[in-house]
């Protein structure tokens, strides 16, 4: 089996799971766009532990992890299968690299892992896999987890980094604002990273690119593009899906590293 690609997707808000937009169309398109793999590890920031763990159930639950939204996403069920497994052979990539992990056998999906997955496969038929992100992660091991986890590529398994590309929560609660050039900067800059390979300047784009202290106030929503972008065999050729912006800063962007596909968006992905 060829090497899969690996994903970073800009899951947004949670209103993301019922207000797909051109985002959550792309993400449909390239759902049917991929070899359909045969599970998928995600990482999500809504998930921070003291050490990496691993969820192991085989029916992992669909966790309403927010509050304050519309009721309707209340009643929302991702009902993937899990994979004790996968689960076991992800502790033994992540052994193989040196990095401690432990398994959870009661964890659930965080809307950071359900939402952008029931856009890709809505069909909730792919077993899906979640990793923690610890705490004390910083750029440079958010990268090594992400190089650790990826022989799962050669074994049909897609690692899918979940964040977001700008994440200003006090600018998002504080309503829907004309969109901000920042996040268009800011989002421009890392693409053009992307788009050349560079991950080192991924790696210290937080100290680099423009506005970054903006676009993040804190990195937890940064770190799981750094997961996707060492989970890669090779960084290009590189898919960019650019979602827009929601919320006035929000930036919906999305790539796939190792893999360039033309996206065949349908009117009814909109809905």
């Amino acid at each position: 089996m060829s090497n899969l690609p690996s994903l970073f997707v800009s899951h947004g808000a949670p209103t993301f799971a019922i207000e797909p937009g051109l985002a959550g169309a792309q993400l449909r398109a390239l759902g049917r766009a991929l070899d359909k793999p045969q599970a998928i590890v995600v990482v999500s920031p809504h998930w921070m532990t003291r050490g990496v763990e691993i969820a192991a159930s085989d029916r992992p639950e669909t966790i309403h992890d927010f509050g304050g939204f519309p009721r309707a996403l209340y009643s929302l069920q991702y009902p993937a299968p899990g994979s004790p497994s996968l689960a076991a052979r992800v502790q033994q990539v992540l052994r193989a690299s040196g990095i401690p992990s432990s398994l959870d056998s009661q964890r659930g999906l965080d809307h950071g892992a359900w939402v952008p997955l029931m856009h890709m496969f809505p069909e909730a038929d792919v077993p899906v896999v979640q990793v923690s992100l610890p705490f004390d992660t910083d750029e440079g091991k958010a990268f090594a987890l992400g190089r650790a986890l990826a022989p799962l590529a050669q074994e049909g398994v897609l690692v899918v980094g979940s964040g977001s590309l700008t994440h200003n929560l006090y600018e998002f609660r504080s309503g829907d604002v004309l969109e901000a050039a920042y996040a268009r900067e800011f989002s421009e800059w890392i693409r053009r990273a992307v788009q050349d390979g560079d991950t080192q300047r991924l790696v210290q784009a937080l100290r680099l690119a423009p506005h970054a202290a903006r676009a993040h106030p804190t990195t937890d929503h940064f770190l799981p593009l750094l997961v996707a972008a060492g989970a890669a065999s090779t960084v290009t050729p590189a898919t960019v899906m650019d979602g827009g912006i929601r919320h006035g800063m929000l930036a919906m962007e999305s790539y796939l590293f190792g893999e360039r596909v033309d996206l065949l968006v349908e009117e009814a992905d909109h809905a």
